[in-house]
């Protein structure tokens, strides 16, 4: 009998993480259903995604593990979910470790570890630092040094 895992994520700034995940997770059934979220359900989450919604399912959708890519709106979603798609497995990373044990009377629950060395939130705290001020005092900074080294040439 088949055997449909189920997950859910932002996969903002799609990294080596997500993709690790999803490879994971497809591993413990036969068909993985991952849903994203839209750009509204982040917002009552308090989350900004830089990458659009529809870009975001695409790329999704577009993972050789991923059999089905759907929007996620709503946190109570997921029970609705898992009997759509007649899910076994829900699974998720560890860093929500707890958090949907609830789900245990209709499925497997599995938390599964982070591909350490990377994340979305991090990626986003060090691209931050490039607002437009330190942009352009980093320019100044390197014309100054251009300009030492022409009159030391």
């Amino acid at each position: 009998m088949a055997k449909t895992v189920l997950t859910y994520g932002t996969f903002d700034l799609f990294h080596i993480g997500h993709l690790n995940i999803l490879k994971r997770l497809s591993e413990l059934g036969d068909k993985l259903i991952v849903g994203v979220s839209t750009d509204e359900f982040n917002a009552i989450k308090g989350k900004k995604p830089i990458v659009p919604f529809d870009q975001r399912l695409e790329i999704v959708q577009s993972i050789r593990y991923v059999h089905s890519a759907i929007p996620e709106d709503r946190w109570s979603q997921k029970r609705e979910d898992i009997d759509t798609y007649q899910a076994d497995v829900f699974g998720i990373g560890e860093d929500w470790k707890g958090k949907f044990d609830d789900l245990e009377d209709r499925v497997q629950v599995v938390y599964l570890p982070r591909t350490s060395g990377i994340s979305t939130t991090e990626m986003k705290r060090v691209l931050s630092a490039f607002d437009s001020k330190h942009v352009e005092e980093l320019k100044r900074t390197l014309d100054s040094i251009s300009q030492i080294v022409k009159e030391l040439s």
